[in-house]
């Protein structure tokens, strides 16, 4: 299942932000010792090979806002493309249209652009799109339905003045965006260790 509890909680397990631009207190974010009424009693104990790899593919997995079917399938995919496969996974995550909004500065989480996209306020290549797992491709055109444009909504996304990713090109004045090129290496996520999420599945 997807996880639709308390964020604040999972940012403290993870010491880090998984959700984007959203903002948390920063004294609260890392500590050390483990969340919870018993985690100052004790310390962090030294982590298996195993539970590495767990951690990594549970951050992954809350990171994009997918679920663990989800998740395998996608590694599944990946792994028959002729790159190396912790490269393909992320591309396939990054190339979902949730994360495209969201890279592309028109939603301030990944959370906040799988709501927008899940209740139809994108369209790609000029038809309504209300998947957030739809895939997009090089030469993809996406757009914010014209009759929300003015929506509170997208009050401060030209305002905000952030820094698309460099394989997207937008124009936040029409709220619409292409993919122009591919996604090279270098641009890929770099929070979770996806070398680990690859061995934990390579094992099962």
């Amino acid at each position: 299942m997807r996880y639709t509890g308390p964020k604040m909680r999972l940012v403290r397990r993870e010491g880090m932000n998984l959700f984007g631009n959203e903002k948390f207190d920063a004294n609260k974010v890392k500590k050390n010792y483990k969340p919870g009424m018993h985690g100052p009693k004790g310390s962090f104990s030294k982590k298996s090979e195993y539970s590495r790899q767990l951690r990594e593919k549970q951050r992954l997995k809350i990171m994009f806002g997918i679920t663990e079917r989800q998740l395998f399938n996608y590694f599944k995919k990946a792994s028959t493309m002729k790159e190396i496969t912790g490269n393909a996974l992320l591309k396939l995550l990054e190339k979902r249209l949730d994360s495209v909004i969201f890279k592309a500065g028109m939603a301030k989480s990944r959370p906040q652009a799988r709501q927008m996209v899940s209740h139809g306020l994108f369209k790609v290549n000029d038809q309504k799109v209300n998947v957030p797992s739809f895939h997009v491709e090089v030469g993809d055109k996406f757009e914010a339905i014209t009759r929300l444009k003015k929506s509170k909504l997208f009050s401060d996304v030209e305002k905000q003045r952030f820094a698309p990713a460099k394989w997207l090109k937008v124009d936040y004045k029409t709220l619409g965006g292409e993919m122009t090129r591919e996604i090279e290496p270098g641009e890929l996520e770099q929070a979770v260790q996806v070398s680990l999420v690859i061995e934990y599945y390579s094992k099962a």
